[in-house]
């Protein structure tokens, strides 16, 4: 069952803010743990646009994050974790190097170039204030849909968005995702109102359809943004979080199974044009108490809750001038 909020800030020790430029009809997203996480990602599209990943693999020296950015701006809006980065080093943030302290703030972003918003910036892209004004706006509650790195989203068919849910397991842990839908496929089965995600809905969050009967002739057509010529508008970017206490090398097996939630929710998913990227973080304040079955239910719920994300993101965008596509309400009423 989800948690209170029913966002992925009901994993205790964790916020998050968005930026969003109506005009530009992008934004940016930060994670922020209230102490240093260990994290790591799975990237399991052909296309991603990252920062400060290469870190986050087991082996790798540095165990914890400060913060975790999404954006939109294609690789532009790497420029929001550098935002990020410098004003958590005004507040102290950061992996100490003698006297020097270098906030650790892994970045990936989405291509939403194409979206019909304002991009004609110049030589100074707006995406490192748009990733301090996220910072500045980090608060337990905040807003799905056309809001942070999911402002300009799209799908094939559909307005992307910005969805996150949670769900607290019978042992107390709680696992949340947080995701940007900018997928080169559809979030919906054929041309319906239904979401692939339907099984793991949790009563009514986005819409209550169900599942499509009878299941529509066309549902697993591939009908992508390749149909409309807008090869690489795309990526789908996530994150997972758990007050588990996991090692990086769990939170790297949580961010793999989560990704099962990601190929239930699109369809088609990780294509060669998608940057298609999990993280997942660990605040750390319960231990799991039966190992690997622990692991097994964490990462089942992480997948569940990234899936209902997806749909959420996409049930509560709302329309913007010159969108390409229609929002989820406008086709189908709430």
């Amino acid at each position: 069952m989800s948690s209170a909020r029913n966002l992925i800030t009901d994993v205790p020790g964790l916020k998050i803010g968005n930026a969003s430029d109506k005009d530009l009809k992008s934004g940016a997203t930060v994670l922020l743990p209230e102490e240093p996480a260990v994290a790591s990602v799975a990237i399991h599209g052909g296309a991603p646009g990252t920062r400060e990943i290469a870190l986050l693999e087991p082996e790798q020296t540095v165990e914890k994050i400060d913060a975790i950015v999404l954006a939109g701006g294609s690789a532009f809006g790497l420029d929001a974790g550098a935002g990020v980065q410098g004003r958590l080093a005004d507040l102290g943030y950061g992996f100490a190097v003698g006297p020097v302290r270098v906030p650790i703030v892994p970045t990936a972003i989405l291509f939403d170039l194409l979206n019909g918003g304002d991009k004609s910036w110049g030589q100074a892209a707006p995406y490192r204030d748009l990733g301090r004004s996220a910072l500045d706006a980090v608060a337990y509650d905040f807003a799905l849909g056309s809001v942070g790195a999911g402002t300009g989203a799209t799908t094939a068919n559909l307005k992307g968005g910005l969805g996150s849910a949670s769900q607290k397991l019978d042992n107390g842990i709680t696992v949340g995702a947080i995701v940007a839908v900018n997928a080169l496929g559809r979030a919906t089965i054929g041309d319906s109102a239904h979401f692939w995600a339907a099984p793991f809905e949790v009563g009514d969050e986005f819409g209550g359809r169900g599942m499509a009967v009878p299941f529509p002739q066309d549902a697993v057509d591939v009908r992508t943004k390749l149909d409309a010529l807008k090869a690489g508008a795309n990526t789908t970017i996530a994150a997972v979080a758990t007050d588990a206490v996991l090692t990086k090398g769990e939170a790297k097996r949580l961010a793999v199974m989560a990704h099962d939630g990601l190929a239930r929710a699109l369809w088609p998913a990780h294509t060669p044009l998608d940057g298609d990227l999990v993280f997942a973080l660990s605040t750390g304040q319960r231990n799991l108490e039966n190992g690997l079955e622990d692991m097994v239910r964490l990462g089942a719920a992480s997948a569940s809750c990234l899936a209902r994300a997806i749909a959420r993101g996409i049930y509560n965008a709302t329309p913007a001038e010159e969108d390409p596509v229609p929002t989820w309400q406008q086709k189908f009423g709430p």
